[in-house]
């Protein structure tokens, strides 16, 4: 049996592997990708695809997205508990040094920075923010699925608080990130398989549906779900249904993030997990090739599949050669090493789970409640 332990590191191996080795090829076609690399299965060094910013990376180097999962998962560790935006908002102004950021994250994660330096509520950020389906949260809130590990409705609660760091509550990102985030806390179940963290994804498309009021709209959520999973159930390898994709998410280049859509990558991830069956190697590969947005699919997809399968099918020398990076990079908001930073939420996750027993027990037995 997969213990709860190495789910976690899966989850967190998985999604930094992914964004390292996706982020090489990040905006490429298939057809790039394959004539540079045939089939791209290892890690190697890129540089910043930012061309203000010179700086080439070591091979293992993840990318903004892992430096928005490490600030979360700095508050959680820090909280031993589920957190709200302000906890989120607090470990980024203390952490993230204003002269580095451009190296390693986006203009908007440089805004939203100086917005909560300058006292503007966490919760009243996303409002601000011009990029209300972008997949900013849903590919780097891994960790509020595994602190809710057993608990769908607590990681979808989980992202619609810290989703209004980065867009409105009504936004369909922060949809697409609850049924994501309630996937992986199902994956963490003992007996979670394929199937029954799929029909979780599924079952919290209309999750909290009334936030929006007359604008939540989710039945095109649901078609997009529907479909990738009929995609994915469907086929047997991850070429055929990349090019089956490929009728429905195209173009994407004329405006800023066009290829970095919630609707398209969390779609796909979930497709990509069932082909794979769940292993995360697998899916990591399978994400890295699929064209378009690479690195935020695999850090999808392979985080999902790691939190259902662990570390067992995932290279050792992938696990060391991101953490030699990690240990080397002067511009990550932290350097804690994918050991430290999943075992750090699992012990959070053990000490929430402590208090709620302790809450239990102190609510009396059965005869005190009848």
């Amino acid at each position: 049996m997969t213990t709860l332990r190495d789910k976690f590191r899966g989850c967190i191996a998985a999604s930094w592997i992914g964004s390292a080795m996706g982020a090489a090829v990040e905006g490429w076609s298939p057809e790039q990708i394959e004539e540079r690399h045939g089939v791209l299965d290892k890690l190697v060094s890129y540089g910043h695809y930012n061309a203000d910013v010179k700086w080439d990376r070591l091979p293992g180097t993840t990318e903004d997205g892992i430096e928005r999962q490490k600030l979360i998962a700095t508050a959680i560790i820090e909280r031993q508990d589920r957190v709200l935006a302000q906890d989120v908002a607090a470990v980024w102004v203390r952490d993230i040094d204003p002269e580095k950021i451009v190296y390693k994250q986006e203009p908007f994660d440089k805004f939203l920075l100086e917005m909560a330096r300058a006292g503007l509520p966490a919760v009243e950020a996303g409002q601000l923010v011009l990029y209300p389906n972008i997949v900013s949260l849903a590919r780097s809130s891994h960790a509020l699925g595994l602190i809710n590990a057993g608990d769908p409705r607590g990681a979808a609660d989980d992202a619609f608080e810290i989703g209004k760091l980065y867009a409105r509550e009504a936004a369909y990102a922060i949809r697409w990130a609850a049924l994501y985030d309630a996937a992986i806390a199902e994956a963490c179940k003992p007996d979670a398989t394929v199937e029954s963290v799929l029909a979780v994804a599924t079952e919290y498309v209309p999750y909290r549906e009334e936030a929006g009021g007359l604008y939540a709209r989710y039945d095109t959520i649901e078609a997009e779900v529907s479909r990738a999973l009929e995609l994915g159930q469907s086929h047997t390898d991850y070429v055929a249904l990349r090019e089956a994709f490929e009728h429905h998410y195209h173009g994407g280049e004329y405006f800023n993030y066009g290829y970095s859509q919630a609707n398209e990558i969390v779609a796909k991830g979930l497709a990509v997990f069932a082909v794979t069956n769940g292993n995360p190697r697998e899916a990591i590969i399978a994400s890295v090739n699929f064209g378009r947005d690479t690195d935020c699919l695999a850090a999808v997809a392979g985080g999902l599949a790691g939190a259902l399968s662990g570390t067992q099918t995932i290279p050792q020398e992938w696990i060391d050669q991101v953490n030699a990076a990690t240990t080397q990079d002067p511009y990550t908001n932290n350097q804690r090493t994918i050991e430290e930073t999943a075992d750090g939420l699992f012990e959070a996750f053990l000490a929430r789970r402590r208090r709620l027993q302790h809450y239990l027990a102190s609510m009396g037995d059965e005869a005190f409640l009848s």
